[in-house]
């Protein structure tokens, strides 16, 4: 018999309770829907960078997989039910297993891509599927004004708390791997319940969904042996991306971390990208730091921004006039790191427990941005942010941020910013260049060869003339007693010389609005890599 051609039997206290269970369902599902396709949209941005992108075009192509499930459910002439359960399961087994596949597939595949957008467009259809069906089981036992109305206020809600529980509650307590098995387990959970409701709204003996019952039963199973087994994935996928052996990993509300160890010293990744190598960090961490004091040798109050593994605050902490410190991390995960790990502690000779620093976990440019007058200045600002990879940090690079920075540096103040490769991205390093002088900013660019990255670039910015005087500089820091043996008179005067191929090009500064600056770099690091 088809689902919806009997009557109605007669009302039980059961019977009337089933249609508002059932929408009780659609909230459940709901959520579990828009925790797979932020999950997915997660790890595409983890993987491939450039986080707008990623979300912007799996969102939309999610929801046209929707519209394509909706439509499909037309074709649905019989057992209705029975293909809901269905429905129900298959965006449970892939929905839930959607990220460890993702992150596997990255690793031992070239198929990436298209196992990608794959899985948004099949798990997308499935979920499109599921409130038609439902709402046709439905009809025969709620006014349709009254089911649409509810069917969609349920849908909505469960997209809030999707929404909510995905970046409040799941990603930083459950892990994004095991948040998408775990909304597969509600879903294959929804659809073993239904199995028990949906035989009195279509009128047909329970023992019809047996079958359906068995196969909710076998997927919920399979769910839930894999659940607890979901880091494993990750460690399978990041044993071949990282070199060296991983000594620590963690999911942070912001970012994955991952510490490796090999035979010439540890290494830092945040999602997936160096940040710095024992061996050779000491270079790039001297060439950010001690220009900026050579520019303001009296600075007293020193902000560093990003540098939550506290190496650049080592070599803040050599110069004796220094009185405080702020350190501005987002990630509390970083600073503790930095705090806690002996190898990190060593390295940057317990540098996060000097009395004189300050540490402070807030987006460093609501923190500049909020000191107005009363706020103390800055002699000396070190910006040691992540590259521009996405408009998040990008904007940690605009003419906007650069400004708020210039009303907190005190008369005769410096700021010093990493600005990545001016070899293997020209425009990129350029563009950090020209947006400081937008912001009012007199630069003085330099670089130097940190074997780990290749050349990499800085900035020296001051809002009067050029404070730098090279031939001074070296001699400076000796009669400081400060020890930066990298820096010589013979460095220095190289370092702010560029070669014919790394020369100034003409780009626009990076504005808030349009992250020039984002684009380029992606441009041009995706030559590279």
């Amino acid at each position: 018999m088809t689902d919806g051609a009997a009557p109605p039997g007669s009302p039980t206290p059961e019977r009337a309770r089933d249609p508002l269970l059932l929408l009780a369902m659609v909230l459940v599902i709901a959520t579990a829907g828009l925790v797979y396709e932020l999950a997915i949209a997660a790890v595409a941005s983890y993987l491939l960078g450039d986080s707008v992108r990623q979300f912007s075009l799996i969102i939309g192509v999610y929801l046209s997989a929707m519209g394509l499930g909706a439509y499909l459910s037309r074709f649905v002439t019989e057992h209705v039910a029975w293909v809901f359960v269905d429905v129900e399961l298959g965006a449970a087994l892939i929905g839930g297993f959607s990220a460890p596949a993702l992150f596997l597939a990255f690793s031992y595949t070239d198929a990436f891509t298209l196992l990608l957008y794959s899985i948004v467009v099949v798990v997308g259809a499935l979920v499109g599927l599921e409130l038609p069906l439902l709402i046709r089981v439905l009809e025969r036992h709620v006014s349709f004004k009254d089911l649409i109305a509810k069917a969609l206020t349920f849908d909505y809600a469960g997209a809030l708390i999707g929404s909510l529980g995905f970046s409040l509650l799941l990603v930083p307590f459950v892990g994004l791997l095991r948040s998408t098995l775990l909304c597969g387990v509600i879903n294959a959970a929804i659809a073993l319940l239904s199995t028990w409701v949906l035989p009195r709204l279509v009128d047909s003996p329970s023992r019809d969904f047996f079958a359906a019952r068995l196969r909710a039963g076998v997927v919920l199973l399979v769910l839930l042996v894999a659940l607890p087994f979901a880091d494993r994935a990750l460690e399978y996928s990041e044993r071949s991306l990282y070199p060296g052996r991983i000594t620590h990993r963690e999911q942070s509300s912001y970012q994955r971390i991952v510490l490796t160890q090999g035979a010439r010293g540890f290494e830092l990744y945040l999602n997936g990208n160096l940040q710095f190598a024992s061996r050779d960090e000491a270079i790039y961490h001297e060439a950010l730091v001690h220009p900026g004091f050579f520019a303001a040798p009296q600075a007293r109050r020193v902000l560093i921004g990003g540098g939550g593994d506290g190496l650049a605050a080592r070599e803040v902490l050599k110069w004796p006039n220094l009185e405080s410190l702020v350190l501005v991390d987002l990630d509390p995960a970083v600073t503790r790191l930095g705090r806690e790990h002996p190898a990190l502690r060593e390295l940057n000779q317990n540098s996060l427990h000097d009395p004189r620093v300050t540490i402070i976990n807030q987006d460093a440019m609501v923190y500049v941005a909020r000191g107005g007058a009363e706020a103390p200045g800055f002699d000396l600002v070190l910006l040691d942010f992540p590259d521009p990879s996405n408009y998040a940090v990008g904007k940690l690079y605009s003419d906007r941020f650069y400004r708020s920075v210039a009303r907190r540096l005190n008369p005769g103040g410096a700021v010093v910013v990493q600005a990545s490769s001016p070899l293997l991205a020209r425009k990129t390093f350029w563009c950090t260049v020209t947006t400081l002088e937008a912001a009012g900013f007199t630069t003085q660019p330099y670089h130097a060869f940190v074997p780990s990255f290749g050349e990499w670039g800085f900035v020296l910015a001051t809002l009067g003339p050029n404070a730098l005087d090279r031939t001074q500089a070296a001699g400076l820091a000796l009669a400081s007693g400060v020890v930066a043996p990298t820096l010589t008179p013979a460095s220095l005067e190289e370092m702010f010389e560029f070669p014919r191929d790394t020369r100034r090009v003409e780009v626009p500064s990076n504005r808030l609005d349009t992250q020039q600056l984002v684009r380029f770099y992606l441009e041009e690091w995706s030559r590279v890599n």
